[in-house]
Order: structure tokens, then C-alpha cells, then sequence
């Protein structure tokens, strides 16, 4: 927990903001908020929350939710994060831990006998896309185009055009996808 008052007190002067001045926007003394940057004094999530707004940050980057990535690069298999899983059975599954100043987010795909990616991994935003197929093979449709990809291949496209990829192979296909983070 000693960490958060860092954090605000890093947040704080970052931003040039004084201690008096952050009480005083938020209706508390300056000797709580010289607690709270000391590990003295905890706040209470309406306060927390409070300091966040006026910090323009969220409550969780306070908190070290969102500083994983640094401090925990490593993400072991049986730590992979399950996303969500569509109609016909495809699994996503996010391989890394959440940053705020992540530029992609790398997911492993699981696609059952037939499964396609329908309503996984969707988005209107003109983000940029790779794909490999680790085993497996798919018919791809990007826009007005079809393709055949197999083992070992690999598909590089823009999130805006509207996509789907089939699992052809007799057995589950899994893909290995990364996507940018939007500007």
C-alpha cells in the first residue's frame, strides 16, 4: 500500500500540483494527503477517487493495476488471461499483463473444428493486425479477399476491414494475434 502514496505524490508533482492545492480541490487538509504520500494514512475510495480525478489518472494506476507490465513482464501459460469465447466456440486468451502505455496486445486463439473468429476480435478502429497460425489452417476473408493460410504462415491487416477467419483442419487450429493499440 506504500506504494499508492508514491505513486500520488509522483503523479502529483508531475503535474506541478502542490499538496495544499490538491487537498483544498478535494475537500481534505494537506496534513491527509502528506499521510497518505507517506504510507501514514490510507484513503478512503471516495477519497481515492477524488485524488484520481484530480490527478486526471485512474484509481487503478494509483493502486499499481496498471504497472504490471514493468514490474511483471513474464506471464506464464497457466497465468494467460481468458478474454472471451464466441458462438462457435473460439477462445481468446490475453498473453500479457495490462499497461497503460502497452502499443499492442498479443492474444493466443483457440478455434475448435469449423470455429471462426466472429465476434472476437472486432473493432471499427483503423488498427493494424498480425497473425500466425502456430497449428492448424484457415480460410481468411479480409474486404473482398479469401486466402488459405497453414501452419507456419503468416497475416499482416487493417482492423477496419471487416474479417473473419474459419478453422478448416480437422482439428482445433490456434493462432498467435496482435493487435495495436488505437492513437
Amino acid at each position: 500500500m506504500d506504494l499508492m502514496g508514491e505513486r500520488i505524490k509522483r503523479r502529483r508533482e508531475k503535474l506541478h500540483i502542490q499538496a495544499s492545492d490538491l487537498a483544498r480541490s478535494i475537500g481534505v487538509t494537506a496534513s491527509l494527503i502528506s499521510q497518505i504520500e507517506r504510507a501514514k494514512a490510507f484513503p478512503s475510495i471516495l477519497t481515492l477517487k477524488k485524488i484520481a480525478d484530480a490527478l486526471h489518472i485512474t484509481v487503478g494506476a494509483l493502486i499499481g493495476e496498471e504497472s504490471s507490465l514493468n514490474e511483471h513482464p513474464l506471464v506464464h501459460t497457466d497465468e494467460k488471461k481468458f478474454v472471451k469465447k464466441n458462438k462457435t466456440g473460439t477462445q481468446s486468451y490475453l498473453l500479457s499483463h495490462h499497461d497503460p502505455d502497452k502499443i499492442m496486445d498479443p492474444f493466443f486463439l483457440d478455434f475448435p473444428v469449423k470455429g471462426n473468429s466472429k465476434d472476437i476480435m472486432t473493432t471499427n478502429n483503423p488498427r493494424q493486425e498480425y497473425c500466425y497460425v502456430v497449428t492448424g489452417a484457415f480460410d481468411v476473408v479480409v474486404g473482398a479477399n479469401s486466402y488459405t493460410i497453414e501452419e507456419g504462415d503468416s497475416f499482416y491487416f487493417t482492423s477496419k476491414e471487416q474479417h473473419l477467419f474459419t478453422n478448416t483442419y480437422s482439428a482445433n487450429s490456434q493462432l498467435l494475434w496482435v493487435v495495436n493499440q488505437s492513437s
